[in-house]
């Protein structure tokens, strides 16, 4: 701002065009806003204290045109304010409505961490969620009602458990998901979302490099956490047990609410699929362990209708 007034007062000293900006001072002061705060402080402000502050008025009226005609300003995103300090005139710049809406989706998107999360999560809403009369069955409808009523009471030091959400391929359940934690965002609260059969990949590998603990802490710390596609792939007894089961036992002993999505019910989660390794081994007891954190920590709603993904 320093070298933008000095450059003006340069200018405006200048021999050449004393004359010229004897013509823009003019335009300056009809202008209605400066013609307002000078007679706001009209009691505080004489000839000389305004003769000083020309420059300051010219900066004002200059960076609006720059706005009004949309190029390029000292300070983008800002709009210029005038100001009396010490009884000088001088320039202040506020963050102008454009620029606090897209800080306030910035902040919004920061709240809503994914990994190995498709792109059309940052897009989901609430009142994109079909439920009209061919979509909007009695499962959809419950697993809505349901969302709803965790965000209306979610409290940070209360606990209140999450929902699993099951059914078929192409109901909503990941989208649903997705919305819920772009709601919960607008009351700002984190959300964590993850494709699990993706991060169980990424655990494996994260092993060699021995990230796999920092990895975990960041899931199983998330304020809210949405597990996406539970039972998607074959899951090994370590991820089984000292990722998933990790991150669960840590959200149940802090009490952190927990979302899951799965094409199994939770009672063929644990049969078909936590009870069989990738090896074949069957594992009933640890299988239940698992399913018993889950239990604790969400609560079941089946999803039925057709396949949205046809839709588009």
């Amino acid at each position: 701002m320093e070298s933008l007034n000095k450059t003006i007062q340069k200018m405006m000293q200048g021999r050449n065009v004393a004359a010229n900006m004897d013509q823009v001072m003019k335009q300056v002061y009809q202008d209605p806003e400066v013609q307002a705060f000078l007679n706001q402080h009209q009691a505080q402000l004489n000839k000389e204290s305004i003769r000083r502050g020309r420059s300051k008025l010219y900066e004002f009226f200059h960076e609006k045109q720059l706005i009004k005609a949309g190029k390029a300003t000292v300070a983008p995103g800002y709009s210029p304010q005038l100001q009396l300090v010490a009884g000088q005139i001088d320039v202040t710049y506020v963050p102008t409505q454009q620029l606090i809406e897209r800080r306030h989706q910035e902040h919004l998107r920061q709240l809503v961490s994914s990994i190995n999360m498709p792109k059309f999560i940052r897009r989901a809403t609430l009142d994109g969620y079909y439920l009209d009369d061919q979509n909007g069955t009695e499962g959809r409808v419950m697993a809505y009602n349901a969302v709803n009523d965790f965000i209306d009471n979610y409290q940070p030091d209360h606990f209140r458990p999450g929902l699993y959400l099951t059914g078929s391929f192409g109901v909503g359940k990941t989208y649903l998901l997705a919305a819920t934690a772009n709601e919960l965002a607008k009351h700002d609260v984190a959300t964590t979302m993850v494709h699990f059969p993706s991060f169980a990949v990424e655990m494996k590998n994260s092993i060699r490099t021995n990230e796999a603990g920092s990895k975990i802490d960041a899931v199983k710390k998330a304020p809210v956490l949405m597990l996406d596609d539970i039972g998607a792939d074959a899951m090994s007894t370590w991820v089984r047990d000292d990722v998933l089961g990790v991150i669960l036992e840590y959200r149940m002993q802090e009490e952190l609410p927990t979302f899951f999505s799965s094409n199994f019910s939770m009672d063929q989660l644990e049969k078909q699929h936590l009870a069989i390794n990738n090896q074949g081994v069957v594992e009933p007891v640890k299988a239940a362990r698992i399913m018993e954190r889950i239990k604790f920590l969400s609560r079941e709603i089946t999803m039925n209708g057709e396949n949205l993904r046809k839709k588009g």
